[in-house]
């Protein structure tokens, strides 16, 4: 049996990498004393699976995280909105559980489903009317090529299949927050084979534009048979029969 936990990241915490914050999970998780499954060995780890990892900077509004259950200890009956709120209250500021369910442990992995992920992007140093150019050249092109280093080697890469979405939805003025002027954009961005970063399709403009803040605000798993997008507890959920293993 596994849970499907959906939490966000905002505020300081977003300069947490990720190898850093499957550290906060594992002390939330003894501390919430959830009945985890370990691997067998000489240093046996609890067997959790995280989602596409989100850059060092960058904020979410969707991460999510599956965790296999020791089926022995596990109360099938429990309460998952009370689970939510107590993980949340072992999370540190700016991470908060917003869902939990129970899935089955046929679902495929995170990283396998997820096809594409939903993007607000902040950019500064620049005026409306540059970004909407930049946009449309991006939009009317057939190839966004950028280069890569893989396994030491530089590889090039288009990305232009893989924007399936970006808007202009328009200028943010500054204010008393610390909030800079800039320009606001909404993108859509595939993951498979890879997922686009951010920084990789901003510096593929013309102009290339800087990021000021950027939030992940959807996670999406496409249907092969229907084309239909389910975020990932959607289409992962299933009640937990009684005894279920």
């Amino acid at each position: 049996m596994k849970l499907r936990i959906r939490f966000d990241k905002h505020g300081k915490i977003r300069f947490t990498s990720h190898r850093d914050v499957a550290r906060i999970w594992e002390r939330t998780l003894r501390r919430a004393s959830l009945p985890v499954a370990y691997s067998e060995g000489f240093s046996p780890r609890p067997k959790l699976s995280f989602g596409l990892a989100l850059s060092t900077g960058h904020e979410s509004e969707v991460e999510y995280l599956d965790i296999e259950l020791d089926p022995e200890r596990t109360d099938v009956s429990m309460d998952l909105d009370s689970l939510a709120t107590e993980l949340s209250t072992h999370l540190p500021v700016g991470m908060t559980v917003t869902a939990v369910a129970f899935i089955d442990r046929q679902t495929p992995s995170l990283q396998e489903a997820v096809t594409s992920c939903t993007w607000q992007i902040d950019v500064v140093d620049v005026d409306a009317e540059t970004v909407a150019g930049a946009v449309a050249r991006a939009l009317a092109a057939e190839n966004l090529v950028v280069t890569r280093e893989r396994k030491g080697k530089q590889v090039t890469d288009d990305l232009r299949p893989l924007v399936l979405r970006l808007d202009v939805e328009g200028p943010i003025e500054a204010d008393d927050t610390g909030t800079v002027a800039g320009v606001r954009l909404l993108a859509e961005l595939g993951t498979q084979p890879r997922a686009v970063r951010v920084a990789e399709l901003l510096a593929a403009l013309d102009p290339p534009l800087t990021e000021r803040r950027v939030v992940r605000l959807h996670q999406w798993i496409t249907n092969d048979d229907t084309a239909e997008r389910s975020d990932p507890l959607s289409a992962a959920l299933s009640p937990a029969p009684a005894g279920a293993t």
